[in-house]
């Protein structure tokens, strides 16, 4: 238990067992809200901020613990409640030692220059997948993006490199 456990999130959907959004199988947690509206975007239904339902961390933890695979935060887009999704993420490694990535239509950039909410879940996060999804530059052939605009960031190798460290599959 943890005084964080009564922390309510905005929660659209949690799947089990994808594939799709990282590495091996992964629970992602598809957050509400998202302002970047970007044309042709797979999930609008994410868009609006009171879609879905409160959810706990305790709730969340306790999903993710039943199924044991590491995590990936989605949406919408999780930065629009980035005070609470950095408790979550921070949460889950401490509790699970599970690894988590995170979709997002800021860039890496703005982010580091961001709030010091949005900054503590960036250092709380293993992989960034950062960028607007942009219609033109679809490309279903990428690894776990859709546009090719979009990076995959590991997040720890660019901060101790103080450049961008694209994720590379190990």
């Amino acid at each position: 238990m943890s005084e964080n456990d009564d922390i309510k999130l905005r929660v659209v959907d949690i799947v089990d067992g994808t594939s799709v959004d990282g590495p091996g199988l992964r629970t992602s947690i598809y957050f509400a809200g998202c302002d970047h509206r970007c044309p042709g975007c797979h999930n609008p239904s994410t868009w609006p901020h009171d879609a879905g339902r409160d959810m706990s961390i305790s709730e969340i933890i306790a999903r993710i613990d039943d199924n044991g695979f590491n995590v990936t935060f989605s949406g919408g887009d999780p930065l629009y409640q980035a005070d609470k999704v950095a408790v979550l993420a921070e949460e889950i490694k401490r509790r699970l030692g599970k690894t988590v990535w995170c979709y997002t239509g800021f860039t890496y950039d703005e982010l580091a220059e961001g709030p010091e909410d949005v900054r503590r879940l960036l250092r709380a996060v293993d992989v960034l997948v950062d960028g607007p999804f942009v219609e033109a530059l679809r490309d279903t052939s990428l690894l776990f993006r859709g546009s090719a605009n979009q990076r995959l960031i590991d997040v720890r190798a660019t901060v101790e490199a103080g450049h961008i460290v694209d994720w590379t599959r190990k």
